[in-house]
C-alpha cells in the first residue's frame, strides 16, 4: 500500500486514535501526582527493564526526556541509581518501596477510571480483551524494537 493510499477502515482508525488520546488524558488525571509519563517511567523499571538507554528506547522517549523523568522520581524517592558492578559508567535503575506503593495507587486509581468508561460499553467483556490484546501487542512490537537495539 502506498503511503497516498488510507487504509480502507480510515474511520475506525482515526476513532481509536481519538479514543486512545482521551483515555490516555483520562487515565492522566487519574494517576494523582505521577504523569502519564512518570508512571510509564516508573512501570517500565519496575518491569524489569533497569537501564535509562532501555527505558528510552523502549517508550521511544529521548534520552533527555528519560533524564529528567528519572531525576524527578529520584527526587521522590521513588527510584534508585545504582552502580553497575564493573562497570563505572553503566547506572542500574530499581524502583523503592515508596516507588511500588505509588504505582499500585496509581493504577489502582488509573483502574477505577477505567472502569467507568467500561460500564459505557456495548460489550465490557469484548473492549477489556480488546485492551489486553493491544498491551499483547504493544509488547510483541517492543520486544522486536529492543531486539534489533540489541543486534545494531
Amino acid at each position: 500500500m502506498s503511503s497516498t493510499t488510507p487504509p480502507a477502515d480510515e474511520p475506525a482508525l482515526s476513532s481509536a486514535v481519538r479514543a486512545l488520546a482521551l483515555a490516555a488524558r483520562s487515565l492522566e488525571r487519574a494517576a494523582g501526582d505521577l504523569t502519564l509519563a512518570q508512571y510509564r517511567v516508573l512501570a517500565f523499571v519496575a518491569a524489569g527493564h533497569e537501564r535509562s538507554s532501555i527505558v528510552a528506547e523502549g517508550l521511544a522517549l529521548a534520552k533527555p526526556t528519560v533524564t529528567a523523568t528519572v531525576d524527578w522520581l529520584v527526587e521522590r524517592g521513588m527510584v534508585t541509581r545504582e552502580a553497575v558492578a564493573g562497570d563505572r559508567r553503566s547506572v542500574r535503575l530499581a524502583v523503592t518501596r515508596r516507588g511500588a506503593a505509588a504505582l499500585r495507587a496509581a493504577e489502582k486509581s488509573m483502574g477505577e477510571r477505567l472502569e467507568q468508561v467500561l460500564e459505557h460499553a456495548r460489550d465490557r467483556k469484548a473492549l477489556l480483551r480488546a485492551l489486553c490484546d493491544l498491551d499483547d501487542a504493544l509488547a510483541d512490537r517492543l520486544r522486536v524494537r529492543l531486539a534489533r537495539e540489541v543486534r545494531t
